[in-house]
Order: structure tokens, then sequence, then C-alpha cells
């Protein structure tokens, strides 16, 4: 296995000013996977782009000399959309390895505007592999990002992300030359449009802290996390695998109940959103069977025999991966959280921003 697979390669992030999107570029740019020639980041939203472009510049220097020189050296800014093949195209044009972060992801918007979902979550993908096909790009690897949501889908986001999962296992077919492979993980813990910022509100606030049902449970894994199975798979992933970590879960009003901690704050139940699940799945009774084990993650064999890659290895999984099994304790729900940070006298009380 190769260590540094991304040695001299030139990088391209949609969706790139994402929360994920943003650890993914501050990781690459550490060299951790090797010093890449450059990095673009792809997205629609000007002043995300101009705001993340500000904080390393006047941020990174102060605490990651590494990290500040190799972004005035290599990172670049490209304003675009993914749904516009022709954006795509452009900025496709010289990408050895393409990491697909662009997305809507919340899962009420995706509910009332069911067809933007399709938009962003199907077309993109599809105009990835159509720019690669098309125009012959020597694209070496796409990485897909998809999530948890997308296994046993009941709502638009899911079904959308379920859907670019095969847009791109397909693209193997479509464009031999190219490795795709994605990546499936939960809820990450503190990132942009999750319930852990939103409890942190509540408690700075008074409360109540808002909960749909007792009986939720969700995984639970840092941006770190989701960051280590993008290049898990980037490093070992196989054409059409997709990638998923062997991570804990925990009920959700464990969680509500160690941010409050002993402060005098109550619990709402509020009931179930559109489209929310009361457990979620990373992988399904229909999929284990073709699942394997590798290392820390799960790498889930391509549906398509055109694709799979011949069976050498035993299923490791006997039926669905899902967050109703081997939940953390409240105690363990509480270590987790301390050890990420995230209680909340780990926020500033004026920002609502993580103190790290």
């Amino acid at each position: 296995m190769n260590e540094k697979p991304l040695e001299g390669k030139r990088l391209l992030i949609t969706g790139g000013t994402g929360s994920l999107g943003q650890l993914l570029v501050r990781r690459l740019l550490t060299g951790e996977m090797g010093d890449p020639e450059g990095i673009i980041v792809f997205s629609r939203d000007e002043a995300k782009q101009h705001q993340m472009r500000l904080e390393y510049l006047h941020s990174a220097a102060a605490t990651d000399e590494v990290i500040f020189r190799n972004f005035r050296q290599k990172l670049r800014f490209w304003i675009g959309d993914v749904r516009d093949i022709d954006s795509v195209a452009a900025v496709l044009r010289g990408a050895d390895v393409v990491f697909n972060a662009a997305a809507l992801k919340q899962v009420p918007t995706c509910e009332y505007f069911p067809y933007e979902a399709v938009r962003t979550n199907v077309g993109g993908a599809e105009n990835i592999v159509r720019a690669i096909e098309m125009h012959r790009f020597p694209v070496e690897t796409v990485v897909g990002i998809s999530t948890d949501k997308a296994c046993k889908p009941v709502n638009v986001m899911g079904m959308t992300k379920a859907i670019q999962e095969r847009v791109f296992i397909q693209g193997n077919m479509r464009c031999p030359d190219t490795r795709f492979v994605c990546v499936r993980y939960g809820n990450v813990l503190a990132s942009r449009g999750s319930v852990i910022p939103l409890f942190h509100f509540q408690i700075r606030n008074g409360g109540p802290v808002t909960v749909t049902t007792p009986e939720m449970t969700r995984f639970l894994l840092s941006l770190d996390q989701a960051v280590d199975t993008v290049f898990a798979a980037v490093r070992s992933g196989r054409p059409g695998e997709t990638f998923v970590p062997n991570v804990p879960s925990a009920r959700v009003v464990d969680v509500a109940a160690v941010l409050i901690g002993e402060r005098p704050i109550r619990t709402e139940i509020t009931g179930i959103r559109p489209g929310e699940k009361v457990h979620e799945i990373m992988v399904s009774d229909e999929e284990a069977p073709r699942t394997v084990a590798r290392g820390n993650w799960y790498a889930i064999q391509a549906m398509l025999p055109e694709v799979a890659s011949a069976p050498s290895e035993e299923p490791s999984l006997d039926g669905e991966f899902s967050s109703a099994d081997h939940l953390l304790s409240p105690e363990e729900t509480r270590q987790l959280l301390a050890a990420q940070k995230l209680l909340v006298d780990d926020v500033d009380p004026l920002t609502g921003e993580l103190l790290r």
C-alpha cells in the first residue's frame, strides 16, 4: 500500500468550503498523504471561499507554518457549480484526483425541495462522470462522499445520495481508466447543521434542548474520522467499493443529557422531522454478504458484476450495521464528547464557536 498516494497529484475538491471540505483541505496541506502539486476548492459560494482564504492568511501562519506555506503555493479557489457540466469540465481539466463533497445535505430542506437535491446530489455526480467520459480526462481517482442515509433510504437526501453512489460505481464501466470509489459515514460531530451545535446554542440560551424522540440513535464520528475514511478509500479502495467506518453510536437523549450536565435545563420531545429515521444504517442486510473488513473500515463490494472485484475475502457482517446496535453508555458518550472537546464548556459563550 502506498502511504503517500497523493504525492505530486493535482487535487480537486467539489464543495470544498463545507465542514468536511475545509478539514480535508487542511489535512491535505499537511502532506500526510503526500505533497500534492496543487489543490482546487470548487464551489458556488464566493463568500465562503473568501472567508476560507482569509482564515488561512490570518490564522494558519501563526499555528502551522507548513499549512500556511502550502496554502500560498498550492491552494486555489474556483467558483462553479456541479450542476453545470461545462463548469465541471473546465475545472476537471488537469485534475488527477477528485473528491466530490458538493451536496444538498439538510434532510428537511431536501424534503421540501426534492428536485433541487436531485440536481446537486445526482446531477452533480453524473456531470463529473460524463465530463471525464466525454473529454477523456486522465483522472485517476474519484471519491464520492455519501452518507448513512443512502442505506435503505427513507428521505430525499438519502435517496439522492444512494443514486449518487450508483452513478459513481457504474462510472467505472464508462471510464475504465478512472477508479471510482465511495465513502459512506454517519452523523459527523459538530459539523455544520448537525445536532450538537444546535444543542450548544439551546443550552447557552437556557433551553429547552429539543430531541425528536427518546428512541433515536445516531452513529458518532469526528470530522477527522470522516477524513480518515476518505483517505482509507484513496489508499486501498478498489473500483466500485464503498468504504464505511466502524464507529460507535449513542442515543441522542444521552448526548443531550451529557451536554446539559448539571444545568437546570429541561429536554423537550418534539417529534420526528420530515424524512428522519429513528435509527441509521450504514450497511444493509442486502449489502452484508458483500462487505469485508479493511482495518477500521468496512468495504462494500460493488453490486455490478462487471465492476466488483473477484471475491478473495470472507464477509465480515452477518446482518445490517445499525446505530441501534452496540450503543455507548451515557458515561461512554460523555467520554467520547469530552475527548473531542465538544462539551458546552469547550464552546465560546459569545460566538458559539468551538474552542480548539
